[in-house]
C-alpha cells in the first residue's frame, strides 16, 4: 500500500498516476508544445490571409483550436509538477489502484484495471479509482460480492481474481 500514499492533489481531490501514465503525459506535452502550437499558429496565420476576422470561420476555429491545446497544456503542466508515482507493486489480497480485477456481473465476466482519473479510458477497461465501480471495489478481497450504485442503476458484482 505504499503506492496509495504517493498521490498528487488537486482542486482538493486526490489524482493518482502511474509511471506509465506519467511518461504518456510528458509525451503529449512535448507534442504540444513543440508540434500542435507550430500547426495552430499556422493555421491562424492562413485564416488571417483570407481577410474579414469578423466572418472568418477559419480563424475562429483556429482560435477555439489553440484554446483548447493550451488549456490542455496547462492540464499537463499542473499534473507533471505535482506528480507523485503510484509504484507497480500492489497485492493480490485486495483491490487497490494498479489492480487488474475479474468480476461477474449481471451481463457476464469482465476484467478491469483500476487506475487514477488522469489514465481512464473505459474503451480500454481502465476504469477510475473515482467511478462508481473503480470506488466499490476499492479494498474489496477476492470472493467478496458488493453492490455499486450509479445515479441509473444498482447492481451487484462478485471479485473472482485480483492480479
Amino acid at each position: 500500500m505504499a503506492g496509495v500514499k504517493q498521490q498528487l492533489t488537486r482542486n482538493g481531490q486526490n489524482i493518482y498516476i502511474t509511471a506509465k501514465g506519467l511518461a504518456d503525459a510528458k509525451v503529449e506535452l512535448e507534442f504540444l508544445k513543440k508540434t500542435k502550437r507550430v500547426q495552430i499558429a499556422e493555421k491562424i496565420h492562413q485564416a488571417r490571409e483570407y481577410g474579414d476576422l469578423a466572418e472568418n470561420s477559419e480563424y475562429d476555429a483556429a482560435l477555439e483550436e489553440q484554446a483548447m491545446a493550451e488549456s490542455r497544456i496547462s492540464d499537463l503542466e499542473d499534473i507533471l509538477k505535482s506528480a507523485k508515482i503510484i509504484e507497480n507493486q500492489h497485492t493480490q489480497d485486495f483491490v487497490v489502484i494498479g489492480s487488474t480485477v475479474k468480476v461477474e456481473m449481471d451481463e457476464g465476466i469482465d476484467e478491469f484495471t483500476i487506475v487514477g482519473r488522469v489514465e481512464a479510458d473505459p474503451s480500454k477497461k481502465r476504469i477510475s479509482n473515482e467511478s462508481p465501480l473503480g470506488q466499490a471495489l476499492m479494498g474489496v478481497q477476492k470472493g467478496e460480492t458488493i453492490e455499486v450504485t450509479t445515479p441509473i442503476v444498482r447492481y451487484k458484482c462478485k471479485v473472482l481474481d485480483i492480479k
